[in-house]
């Protein structure tokens, strides 16, 4: 396969990733008011997230830093188009 499909295929998965985080963080907050143990939730919620997401990151990377970047640019995309749709809570 050529470098442009995979680098397609790294902004695919940042796709992914983008909802897989930013919607994860967006449950988290919503279950907050409702939590018994909110500081628990919130750092549970964050360590699981970002543990999960370093870890894509480092297999869709396979070692090049393109596809690092386009995987990071896919995730970036999604927390754009989700905050111009949820926007700010009044």
């Amino acid at each position: 396969m050529g470098d442009a499909a995979w680098l397609v295929l790294a902004a695919v998965a940042g796709l992914g990733l983008g909802v897989f985080y930013f919607g994860g963080l967006w449950l988290t907050l919503s279950r907050l008011p409702r939590s018994r143990h909110p500081a628990l939730l919130a750092m549970g919620s964050f360590l699981l997230r970002t543990a999960g997401t370093l870890v894509a990151f480092y297999f869709v990377m396979g070692g090049r830093w393109e596809r690092l970047v386009a995987c990071l640019a896919g995730m970036i995309v999604v927390r754009t188009v989700l905050v111009r749709r949820i926007g700010p809570v009044e």
